[in-house]
């Protein structure tokens, strides 16, 4: 270590090396091209899925409320679905989960329509800002003032819609520092998006907020506001429910011991990813190449919250 050189900057002095010398930058999957599909969750509920990211519809006399609008490539195949099978009625109210572009793709369109768009102020921001995710290698560019949400909160809240009563909540640093999951407490169906990951590791994407403590706290929250019989929809994948929520938990609780005890010790991101800390899991996650650099990177803002690191 050279003169000067604290162990905290020749960590992140390596990490970086690691990071441009090739490690995975692989983004959230984007849906391919091809028909939406829809499957009833309930009275006046549906999964719209091929968007990019799950929709979830809520029909009312009133109108509709979705929770996310998938990829804008899909805008105009999922305002065909909405149409031809609630002729007449209007999409009033859209959630953006988080800022991410399978989500937000179809805001201007709505909000053309007549929607509010709805979200968490931060994620106003990251779509409205001009900014480099280093874990992918994006340069992301301001999106029109059309496609910004045109209402935004800072907590927790609800909304009334044709007599039904719906919660968002707002779990902060987590996927990202804007994410929000809405809960459909008449039919104990939790739309939790990138909040839950099932098959894959999930993303805890440091360059907008998230990191791996916060994906710990993030399940817990969740996993204290629902009941063994609460339906979970994820950003993609089929309607899972508690054991999935648990499982991820456990996961990331245990990775972020992992991750904490790398840092005590000054293990490099070479030493952290060679140590296996998700040998337990990758069984039922796969591949951690992208996941691993995202914690380590992650932690690095949140080394005090670790604890015994500095």
């Amino acid at each position: 270590m050279g003169p000067g050189l604290t162990r905290r900057q020749a960590l992140i002095g390596a990490t970086a090396g690691l990071l441009a010398a090739g490690w995975p930058r692989v983004g959230p999957a984007q849906g391919a091209a091809g028909a939406l599909t829809s499957v009833d969750l309930g009275p006046d509920l549906v999964l719209v899925s091929g968007a990019g990211a799950n929709v979830t519809v809520l029909a009312t006399a009133d109108g509709l409320l979705l929770v996310d609008g998938g990829a804008v490539q899909h805008a105009p195949a999922l305002q065909r679905v909405l149409a031809d099978r609630w002729p007449g009625r209007r999409v009033e109210i859209l959630f953006n989960s988080n800022w991410r572009e399978e989500h937000t793709g179809a805001n201007a369109a709505l909000r053309a329509a007549g929607a509010t768009v709805m979200a968490h102020e931060n994620t106003k921001l990251w779509l409205g800002g001009d900014f480099f995710v280093e874990w992918e290698q994006r340069h992301y560019a301001p999106r029109p003032a059309a496609d910004l949400p045109n209402k935004t909160f800072y907590k927790s809240g609800n909304v009334e819609l044709g007599g039904r009563r719906i919660e968002y909540w707002y779990v902060p640093r987590a996927h990202t520092d804007g994410d929000v999951a809405v809960f459909f407490a008449d039919a104990n169906l939790l739309v939790a998006s990138d909040l839950l990951s099932v098959g894959r590791y999930p993303v805890p994407d440091y360059s907008t907020g998230g990191w791996i403590g916060g994906l710990v706290d993030a399940s817990k929250r969740l996993l204290d506001a629902t009941d063994a019989r609460t339906r979970i929809v994820a950003a993609s994948g089929a309607v899972y429910g508690r054991a999935e929520l648990e499982a991820q938990h456990e996961m990331c609780t245990a990775v972020r011991a992992q991750a904490a005890q790398a840092f005590r010790v000054g293990m490099s991101l070479a030493d952290f990813v060679a140590s296996r800390p998700t040998a337990a899991f990758d069984e039922r996650w796969g591949d951690p190449r992208q996941f691993l650099p995202l914690v380590y990177k992650g932690g690095f803002a949140h080394l005090r919250e670790l604890g015994g690191v500095i």
